[in-house]
């Protein structure tokens, strides 16, 4: 590989060992730290949550616009992320801080203002990767990177409150170390991103009017591949997210982990993931995508589908599925935002419009509606069985714990997987997207070869 090419890719991607940090945080320990550190329950921890990702997921088109029609001497990407990155710093200090006696207005307030910060980085940051490079290979590269830094970055949080632990401070205040470690290394790493990466310029195929924003919509919703990636994506971030706000709560109720076991738990988990990057996408070099993906959430399948017959003690057992299912992270990690850059070029060549933010925008908002409803269906899921916090667990808790933190999610997973199993864009298809854009772009007068170029249905897709 080219060193210019990856020394460039590593300094857009190093903004995501910043992004990265506050993750754990905010999936996994956060909810249980307000439901039962600061005693505002399972059912108004998730409401509040709900709230404030309904109100968040509003702002996810329009910042997708904002990003694709932004015009000025810096670019389109890079004024947005920088007010974001300062919105979202003074909300994970205010969220991941709080004093005792918080209601939960307090929760819904600044997990929206948090929120709305991560939406204005996260969202031109991914369609500014996207715009790093047109080759198949070359995108998974580019997401590789960037996820491989936010890993670190999940690692070096999760790292944290173990060490806080051990130190003798409750997991409520590491939460706060947290937030300050992000700022401390986030701010040196996003001024090397707007510094010292190009933005590419917008891309000029065709004519570019502008268009409304209900047009871009309804666009959207005539591109097949998107609208089957979306819908896999959703589906397969609701399995990832219920475990993932379960997940301290089954550690601590049903295997009977330490705090300072939960968090090398943690620890062991998203380092399978780092692991599990650099082979998803040799994988994925060799092989379409999509079906590289479909191999990691059936291993993430048979990895949870053990989950349900552990018990208490069984530390070692549920070592190795966090392993195996980790690893499975690595490609939901990489691979799924490199199939969108696809679908987003696919979406370009198709209608001549860059609509690249605005489908990331979509995609960040599937994300937060996935964990939205994640939140919304755990916790008062469990509340519902019976399930009381500050009481010991009966068999009939422990089980109902045991099935909503796997069993569920397993269900999901293989609803996702015979979505996906099927995409239409495969490397065969996209490199004929990438050359008819080239022959667009080099304005080839060869009438036969323009018409070719132009016609949508001479890639192949069924109904795209």
């Amino acid at each position: 590989m080219d060193r210019n090419l990856f020394l460039r890719d590593v300094r857009y991607g190093a903004a995501g060992l910043a992004l990265g940090m506050p993750t754990i945080p905010l999936l996994v320990h956060l909810p249980a730290a307000y439901a039962e550190g600061l005693g505002l329950g399972l059912t108004a921890t998730g409401a509040a949550l709900f709230a404030a990702r309904a109100l968040d997921v509003i702002t996810d088109p329009i910042i997708g616009i904002a990003s694709d029609r932004l015009k000025s001497p810096w670019g389109r990407r890079k004024p947005l992320i920088l007010v974001g990155a300062i919105i979202a710093a003074v909300g994970a200090l205010y969220l991941l801080g709080p004093q005792q006696g918080v209601g939960p207005w307090y929760l819904a307030i600044w997990a929206a203002v948090m929120y709305l910060g991560w939406t204005l980085i996260m969202i031109p940051y991914q369609a500014w990767g996207a715009d790093l490079s047109n080759d198949y290979a070359g995108r998974t590269r580019v997401t590789s990177v960037r996820e491989g830094f936010m890993l670190g970055g999940i690692l070096l949080a999760g790292a944290i409150p173990a060490a806080a632990v051990a130190l003798g401070y409750d997991e409520r205040v590491a939460l706060l170390f947290v937030a300050w470690a992000a700022i401390a290394m986030g701010a040196p790493l996003f001024v090397l991103l707007l510094v010292s990466v190009a933005e590419p310029m917008p891309k000029v195929v065709g004519t570019v009017a502008v268009v409304s924003p209900w047009r871009d919509m309804r666009s959207l919703i005539g591109n097949r591949p998107f609208c089957l990636l979306l819908t896999g994506w959703f589906i397969n971030n609701l399995a990832n997210g219920i475990p993932a706000v379960l997940f301290i709560l089954y550690m601590k109720h049903v295997l009977g982990a330490d705090e300072l076991t939960r968090g090398l738990l943690t620890f062991s988990y998203f380092l399978a993931g780092v692991c599990g990057i650099p082979v998803w996408n040799w994988l994925a070099g060799r092989w379409d995508k999509h079906r590289v993906w479909c191999a990691a959430m059936t291993l993430a399948c048979l990895a949870f589908a053990f989950a349900p017959l552990l018990g208490a003690g069984d530390i070692a057992a549920f070592f190795f599925i966090c392993l195996a299912s980790g690893f499975a992270l690595g490609a939901d990690m990489a691979i799924p935002p490199s199939m969108q850059a696809d679908v987003a070029e696919y979406e370009y060549w198709r209608t001549r419009h860059d609509r690249t933010s605005l489908m990331f925008g979509f995609w960040s908002m599937t994300v937060k509606l996935a964990f939205a409803f994640s939140v919304l269906i755990a916790f008062p899921s469990l509340e519902w069985f019976g399930f009381q916090i500050d009481k010991p667990l009966g068999s009939d808790g422990v089980l109902a714990l045991s099935m909503i933190y796997a069993a569920v999610p397993v269900v999901l997973k293989v609803l996702a997987i015979a979505l996906i199993w099927r995409h239409p864009l495969t490397s065969r298809r996209q490199t004929i997207v990438r050359e008819r854009l080239f022959t667009l772009e080099n304005r080839i007068e060869d009438p036969d070869r323009h018409v070719a170029a132009c016609n949508p249905h001479n890639v192949g897709f069924p109904h795209a």
